[in-house]
């Protein structure tokens, strides 16, 4: 089918250390709440690629997202709210090309694949928005300079994609893997570019470990709590700036990769979106999504995760059909 030939056009190449959602937990592993529906983890996530980028010294004068900005404070395409109106497909990468699709060789080819691959996704109405989703704080199995396991893309790389995604009228969502920092502090550094109408953040908990931890040894974890501290910055910043709708998506594998989700709050202006990964044929990632589906607050959206390499050795890559067959159906639905 032409959905299939577009995706098996893409490079090959895939970051994620997510692993099976139905066996037992890596040994080290804190997460101690994982749903009694669901069994912990069969292995530990894969280790940080190894040809991740060392980050680039940030360039002098740091160039300023407000040289590309947008026509007042809407959302690509116009209006201030996403969800209903809205579907976003999105695809995750990075200067790595073992990040996923958004490889920086070519990135206005492969926003082209991403807009032919957002097509598939309008049978019930909805507009597809693109979402190019930068892995911006990459989780290290070394300590780094500050021992905080995690080293942070400089500005021109956050630029060069936005650039992108603002040409093919799409948001861009920075990624936090944060090792052993803590996720609120990695977002606020952020600040300058989420006071962009069209910049939001996705949280990777799987990379979030705890002191005595190394990212890619171990699952890491997060609390409703903390998810919720970064919503009600993200809040802030939406209200001093009267910004449109900002998203915060945050991706769960396993239950016990986000602990007390019901702390997670509702925030005026901040569209939350649970996630799902999981790697598997169709089967697995259907109850993968079943179980993690029962543990989501009502005010939260849901999200899909597809992974063209993983998913494909184990049976065919899903259809946006059997996607959009899903309960609920999904707000966001990524490829890596």
């Amino acid at each position: 089918m032409v959905l299939l030939a577009v995706l098996t056009a893409l490079p090959a190449g895939c970051f994620s250390g997510t692993g099976s959602p139905d066996a037992s937990a890596p040994s080290g592993s804190t997460s101690s709440t994982a749903s009694p529906s669901a069994a912990a983890p069969s292995r530990t996530p894969s280790s940080p690629p190894m040809d991740t980028p060392s980050p680039a010294p940030t360039p002098s004068p740091t160039p300023s997202p407000a040289s590309t900005a947008l026509e007042g404070t809407t959302l690509p395409g116009g209006g201030r709210t996403i969800l209903p109106d809205h579907r976003l497909v999105g695809f995750a990468g990075g200067r790595s090309a073992s990040f996923g699709r958004l490889f920086t060789d070519d990135l206005d080819a492969v926003a082209a694949r991403l807009g032919d691959v957002a097509d598939h996704y309008v049978p019930d109405g909805r507009r597809p928005l693109p979402v190019f989703e930068l892995i911006t704080v990459i989780a290290h199995k070394t300590p780094a300079a500050d021992g905080l396991y995690r080293t942070r893309e400089p500005d021109d790389v956050i630029q060069a994609y936005l650039d992108t995604a603002r040409a093919h009228g799409g948001l861009l969502l920075l990624n936090i893997q944060p090792g052993r920092a803590d996720f609120l502090d990695e977002v606020s550094r952020l600040e300058r570019w989420l006071i962009e109408p069209d910049v939001g953040v996705a949280l990777d908990p799987e990379w979030a470990v705890g002191p005595g931890q190394v990212p890619g040894d171990v699952y890491g974890s997060t609390t409703g709590a903390e998810l919720d501290s970064v919503a009600a910055y993200l809040a802030s910043l939406v209200r001093a700036h009267d910004l449109p709708e900002k998203v915060m998506v945050f991706h769960q594998v396993h239950s016990s990769v986000v602990q007390d989700e019901a702390a997670l709050r509702r925030h005026d202006g901040v569209v939350t979106i649970k996630s799902v990964d999981g790697i598997g044929d169709r089967a697995s990632k259907e109850e993968t999504w079943r179980t993690l589906m029962r543990t989501k607050p009502a005010h939260v959206a849901a999200g899909f995760k597809l992974f063209f390499d993983e998913d494909t050795e184990q049976g065919p890559l899903m259809t946006p059909a059997q996607v959009l067959a899903l309960t609920p159906k999904p707000d966001y639905v990524m490829y890596e």
